[in-house]
């Protein structure tokens, strides 16, 4: 499917709003995660944008005996490496001023994956591949159509459902990433497309 515009964003470039409008809700064993609805005004530009200019591909994954593309469509930006739009430098800025006090540490890299209808998808997991800290935060603006992203408390448990889309932002902060999983599952609806833009600080993946 087709993007369909949000009929509730008209502006004629992307723009960032004020992060103090954040909403924390508290989970368990020090895991807490920020909301704002639309913080990027102008999102369905931006994700036009970054369809075209992007280079996405494919992960390979081994799944049993064979080889398989991972579902959906990834880029990495590591540090120094220029963003494709300079929106997203000014977000990497606008999340370091908001949340580094409380981090510790800037945000540095950024990463995306897009979702090109209801067959992609991402499995239950954590962003602690990489280095293991206790507490740290990972940042996730959504543009496109709205997908759900689930929440579950790691090992299983009631999952706490968000759905992000149009400039959207969550952040996963706290213990979430060791305590907690997150995943956007298939759906049989019909979806538009959807780009996740997530910013983590260094050697978080």
């Amino acid at each position: 499917m087709a993007l369909q515009a949000s009929l509730f964003d008209q502006a004629e470039a992307p723009t960032l709003g004020p992060l103090t409008r954040v909403r924390r809700t508290e989970l368990t064993d020090g895991a807490w995660v920020d909301v704002l609805p639309g913080w990027l005004t102008g999102a369905d530009l931006l994700f036009e944008r970054l369809v075209g200019h992007v280079p996405w591909y494919a992960e390979r994954r081994q799944m049993y005996d064979r080889i398989v593309d991972v579902p959906r469509l990834v880029c990495f930006y590591r540090e120094q490496v220029p963003l494709p739009d300079p929106v997203l430098d000014q977000a990497m800025a606008a999340l370091t001023e908001h949340y580094g006090p409380e981090l510790g540490e800037p945000f540095r890299t950024v990463g995306m994956c897009y979702y090109r209808d209801g067959h992609d998808s991402v499995a239950w997991h954590g962003d602690n591949s990489g280095r293991l800290v206790d507490n740290t935060m990972v940042a996730i603006v959504s543009l496109g159509a709205p997908r759900a992203l689930l929440l579950r408390p790691r090992g299983g448990g009631e999952s706490i459902r968000h759905m992000l889309g149009h400039g959207d932002l969550i952040v996963m902060g706290g213990t979430c990433q060791r305590t907690w999983e997150h995943s956007v599952p298939k759906t049989a609806r019909p979806v538009g497309p959807r780009i996740s833009v997530q910013f983590r600080p260094r050697g978080v993946h």
